[in-house]
């Protein structure tokens, strides 16, 4: 796959970032029920992750979804109307926000069970290898390691040595200890995540989340690997969690993102400014581009303007967006000629 330039990279890392931006708002409005995560933060994992697939390959996401779905193609329209339980979304309001998926862009199952991708995954890498093309990418977080599907699947893709690439999203990590190697989880007696899979004999490695040229080295060579047949591999990709993924319900501390904030100027929210300095992926790489002379402040303002307003048109199509007809309430319920 050709690699992101560096004005792709920013463009699909803010596509994300605004995108869960309206839907906390539009939430706070109360334009959908239910609850919903955000994966502002963590925007050039799922960039880095998707940009290394081709058309044939497929993903498996978390109730953390919505960045995964876009950065591997799906229109911010059609899932904003998705989320708001309209008939123009992908599923025609069926799936809502945490179940969601892309069947055409190789999004075939989003779960919103702690690990339950991960079973589905595997069979999909089965699928791969059986038909001999294309590579599977499951996401899910660290809490995923205790559960015994997690186990389930990685042996399976061990012995079988299937095309799968599992990618930890480890969102609890202290900004300093994102790049060493001695953060363990709350809950799990072993000292590194990684050496779970190390001991099922999986290569391993751990990436600095906040590194989005890191973040892309780190996909671009594991996925070739799995893809020549290599095996599964395992990546840990150390995250500090968002201040607005603290409270039950995403919030926005300090406001909407403002592009200033890369250039300079401050928050008045305090935890928000910390996180900025030390832990914001489109800050450090907007910060870094900027110095290397590849990406000025004028570039990164007019693709800001121009990802401000699709968004602003997503939401529109999806407010504009019929409700389902209740009489298609039973539709896709049963397989085709299987109804009782």
């Amino acid at each position: 796959m050709p690699k992101l330039t560096v004005a792709e990279r920013v463009t699909a890392m803010l596509r994300i970032r605004r995108f869960e931006e309206q839907c906390i708002r539009l939430s706070k409005e109360g334009q959908f029920p239910g609850h919903y995560h955000v994966y502002i933060g963590q925007e050039p994992t799922a960039v880095a992750a998707c940009a290394a697939l081709a058309a044939e390959d497929f993903v498996f996401s978390t109730w953390r979804n919505h960045g995964h779905l876009l950065a591997r193609g799906a229109a911010a329209d059609r899932m904003m109307a998705e989320i708001l339980g309209k008939a123009g979304g992908y599923a025609g309001g069926r799936s809502g926000t945490l179940h969601l998926s892309v069947r055409e862009l190789g999004v075939p199952a989003t779960s919103a069970l702690v690990g339950a991708s991960l079973p589905l995954a595997t069979g999909g890498a089965l699928a791969c290898k059986r038909r001999g093309s294309g590579v599977t990418v499951v996401f899910f977080g660290d809490a995923a390691l205790e559960e015994g599907a997690f186990y389930e699947a990685m042996i399976i893709a061990a012995v079988w040595k299937l095309p799968i690439l599992f990618v930890c999203e480890n969102n609890s990590i202290p900004p300093a200890q994102r790049k060493r190697g001695q953060y363990t989880s709350s809950t799990l007696p072993a000292a590194r995540l990684a050496d779970v899979p190390q001991s099922l004999q999986i290569a391993t490695e751990v990436v600095d989340g906040a590194d989005a040229d890191a973040l892309a080295g780190c996909f671009e060579r594991l996925v070739a690997e799995v893809r020549s047949g290599g095996g599964p591999r395992f990546v840990e990709v150390r995250c500090t969690r968002w201040p607005g993924n603290f409270p039950l319900w995403p919030e926005l501390p300090g406001g909407e993102w403002q592009l200033a904030w890369a250039y300079g100027q401050q928050p008045d929210h305090a935890d928000m400014a910390a996180w900025l300095q030390q832990s914001d992926p489109v800050l450090l790489y907007l910060r870094k581009q900027a110095a290397a002379g590849a990406l000025d402040r004028a570039q990164a303002e007019a693709i800001d303007a121009s990802v401000r307003a699709e968004m602003t048109a997503a939401v529109r199509f999806a407010l504009d967006s019929p409700l389902p007809a209740a009489n298609e309430a039973y539709e896709h319920v049963w397989a085709q000629g299987r109804q009782a």
